[in-house]
């Protein structure tokens, strides 16, 4: 049975329940891609994935793939890449960076990139309010790969990556997962199934199961501000980055 696609009110940011999308995800419409929307959807395991001819189209796929960073498998040849230190890893010092440098990466069966200018535009205001936040893998201080996302509690969504080495979005994100495990944090939404994450312990789980998981997540404090790494964990260096 085919759900309808709801049309959002721009004024009005709440979505229909996450549970009413179609068999491939997308729920809903809009002309707007406002902050408010953006905080209400990934609160409740929605999220913009492409805009065409001015309209933005949200999905909540089922099932959803997430990793619990106690899950996180690190493979021989990248612990050797750790042992080596061939990278250097910073959080929130090149967020717009970062976010285009994902923009330009060619994925199988997309042509272009849902990452416009008003994600950007969007994404790098939740930056600069303390949601949105980028890790950053320079080699010779050069910047060579890259992800960023959005934590709200103590779940962080996974939104792209980028290397422009071999391994360097890979080393990155596993960074980030011990950094988030040690820092208390539950759960990182991959959104879906990959064969790039699932290789580092990512799995699918029902869309059912993920939403209960953000329900409780509602009670957790977030870390708002620009991030660092201090010995193994992610601390708030600065409280907003404006």
């Amino acid at each position: 049975m085919r759900m309808p696609v709801f049309w959002l009110n721009e004024h009005n940011p709440n979505f229909p329940p996450a549970q009413a999308a179609e068999a491939d995800g997308l729920l809903a419409v809009s002309k707007d891609l406002s902050i408010e929307r953006l905080i209400v959807a990934y609160q409740h395991g929605i999220f913009p994935w492409y805009s065409h001819r001015g309209l933005f189209y949200w999905y909540s796929p089922d099932p959803r793939l997430v990793l619990f960073p106690q899950e996180l498998k690190v493979h021989k040849s990248m612990r050797s890449i750790f042992n080596q230190r061939k990278f250097e890893y910073t959080l929130d010092t090149a967020f717009e960076q970062v976010m285009r440098a994902c923009a330009t990466v060619q994925r199988s069966g997309q042509q272009g990139s849902w990452i416009t200018e008003p994600f950007v535009r969007a994404y790098t205001q939740l930056h600069e309010q303390g949601l949105a936040h980028s890790v950053e893998v320079w080699r010779d201080g050069t910047l060579v790969g890259g992800l960023y996302g959005l934590s709200f509690g103590r779940v962080f969504f996974g939104e792209s990556m980028f290397a422009q080495v071999p391994n360097a979005s890979k080393a990155g994100f596993i960074t980030l997962v011990r950094a988030l495990g040690e820092t208390g944090f539950r759960l990182i939404d991959c959104q879906q199934e990959t064969a790039h994450l699932s290789s580092l312990g990512a799995r699918p789980i029902p869309r059912a199961a993920f939403i209960e998981l953000l329900e409780q997540n509602c009670a957790e404090p977030t870390l708002i501000g620009q991030w660092c790494f201090c010995e193994g964990r992610i601390e708030v260096c600065r409280p907003n980055n404006t």
